[in-house]
Protein backbone atom coordinates (compact mmCIF):
# COMPACT_ATOMS: atom_id res chain seq x y z
CA UNK A 1 0.00 0.00 0.00
CA UNK A 2 1.57 3.61 -0.78
CA UNK A 3 2.33 6.12 1.94
CA UNK A 4 0.47 8.72 1.95
CA UNK A 5 2.18 12.61 1.27
CA UNK A 6 2.42 14.01 4.81
CA UNK A 7 1.71 17.93 4.66
CA UNK A 8 2.39 20.51 6.96
CA UNK A 9 1.56 23.71 7.49
CA UNK A 10 4.70 25.54 8.79
CA UNK A 11 4.28 28.81 11.25
CA UNK A 12 7.98 29.66 10.81
CA UNK A 13 9.20 31.46 7.81
CA UNK A 14 11.98 32.70 6.01
CA UNK A 15 13.52 36.15 7.69
CA UNK A 16 15.19 37.28 4.36
CA UNK A 17 14.96 35.93 0.95
CA UNK A 18 17.37 37.73 -1.74
CA UNK A 19 17.73 37.29 -5.38
CA UNK A 20 20.82 35.58 -6.56
CA UNK A 21 19.86 34.50 -10.20
CA UNK A 22 17.33 34.23 -12.62
CA UNK A 23 14.43 32.85 -10.44
CA UNK A 24 16.14 32.33 -7.30
CA UNK A 25 15.93 33.35 -4.26
CA UNK A 26 17.88 32.51 -1.33
CA UNK A 27 16.98 32.49 2.61
CA UNK A 28 19.16 33.48 5.63
CA UNK A 29 20.11 29.82 6.19
CA UNK A 30 21.70 29.85 2.68
CA UNK A 31 18.18 27.45 1.04
CA UNK A 32 17.11 28.23 -2.41
CA UNK A 33 13.73 29.01 -3.35
CA UNK A 34 12.82 29.27 -7.37
CA UNK A 35 9.58 31.63 -8.00
CA UNK A 36 6.84 31.25 -9.88
CA UNK A 37 4.61 33.71 -10.98
CA UNK A 38 0.65 32.77 -10.77
CA UNK A 39 -1.86 33.80 -13.30
CA UNK A 40 -4.59 34.03 -10.58
CA UNK A 41 -6.75 36.41 -13.50
CA UNK A 42 -6.65 40.19 -10.88
CA UNK A 43 -4.31 39.34 -7.77
CA UNK A 44 -0.86 39.37 -7.94
CA UNK A 45 0.45 36.09 -6.41
CA UNK A 46 4.41 34.71 -6.57
CA UNK A 47 4.89 30.79 -5.15
CA UNK A 48 8.25 30.07 -4.10
CA UNK A 49 9.45 26.42 -3.81
CA UNK A 50 12.74 25.68 -1.64
CA UNK A 51 14.78 23.32 -3.19
CA UNK A 52 18.20 22.42 -2.11
CA UNK A 53 19.86 21.99 -5.34
CA UNK A 54 17.80 24.01 -8.18
CA UNK A 55 19.32 23.04 -11.66
CA UNK A 56 21.19 25.60 -14.32
CA UNK A 57 18.52 25.44 -16.07
CA UNK A 58 14.85 26.50 -14.81
CA UNK A 59 11.84 24.07 -15.17
CA UNK A 60 9.27 25.31 -18.37
CA UNK A 61 6.82 25.62 -15.51
CA UNK A 62 8.66 28.91 -14.08
CA UNK A 63 7.52 32.36 -15.44
CA UNK A 64 9.72 35.03 -14.53
CA UNK A 65 8.83 38.14 -14.40
CA UNK A 66 10.52 41.21 -15.48
CA UNK A 67 13.18 42.84 -13.62
CA UNK A 68 11.18 45.56 -12.82
CA UNK A 69 8.18 44.06 -11.12
CA UNK A 70 9.97 41.28 -9.19
CA UNK A 71 11.75 42.28 -5.73
CA UNK A 72 15.60 41.86 -5.15
CA UNK A 73 14.40 41.05 -1.41
CA UNK A 74 11.57 40.00 1.00
CA UNK A 75 12.11 40.50 4.48
CA UNK A 76 9.61 39.14 7.21
CA UNK A 77 8.14 42.18 9.06
CA UNK A 78 5.47 40.03 11.02
CA UNK A 79 4.37 36.61 11.49
CA UNK A 80 2.52 36.35 8.41
CA UNK A 81 3.37 39.60 6.24
CA UNK A 82 6.42 40.06 4.13
CA UNK A 83 8.05 43.80 3.30
CA UNK A 84 9.62 43.62 -0.65
CA UNK A 85 12.72 46.08 -1.72
CA UNK A 86 10.26 48.38 -3.46
CA UNK A 87 8.02 49.23 -0.37
CA UNK A 88 5.45 47.16 -1.19
CA UNK A 89 3.42 44.26 1.01
CA UNK A 90 3.16 40.80 0.92
CA UNK A 91 0.39 38.35 2.47
CA UNK A 92 1.59 34.88 3.13
CA UNK A 93 -1.47 32.63 1.85
CA UNK A 94 0.25 29.56 2.91
CA UNK A 95 3.96 27.88 3.62
CA UNK A 96 3.41 24.37 3.70
CA UNK A 97 5.99 21.59 3.46
CA UNK A 98 4.77 18.47 1.34
CA UNK A 99 7.39 15.31 2.20
CA UNK A 100 10.08 16.60 1.37
CA UNK A 101 9.36 19.62 -1.18
CA UNK A 102 8.79 23.23 0.91
CA UNK A 103 6.41 25.87 -0.97
CA UNK A 104 5.10 29.01 0.23
CA UNK A 105 2.76 31.69 -1.69
CA UNK A 106 2.72 35.36 -1.00
CA UNK A 107 0.14 37.77 -2.40
CA UNK A 108 0.54 41.51 -2.97
CA UNK A 109 -1.89 43.81 -0.80
CA UNK A 110 -3.94 46.06 -2.68
CA UNK A 111 -2.71 49.07 -0.80
CA UNK A 112 0.38 47.95 -1.73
Amino acid sequence: MAELPSKVHLRSHPICLSIRGHSVYEDEDHRTWLHLDMDTGGDRKVRLRQEDNPSGHISHTICPLNSSTMPLMWTLQTGSLYRDSMGRFWRIVHHVKEDDMEEMILELMEDS
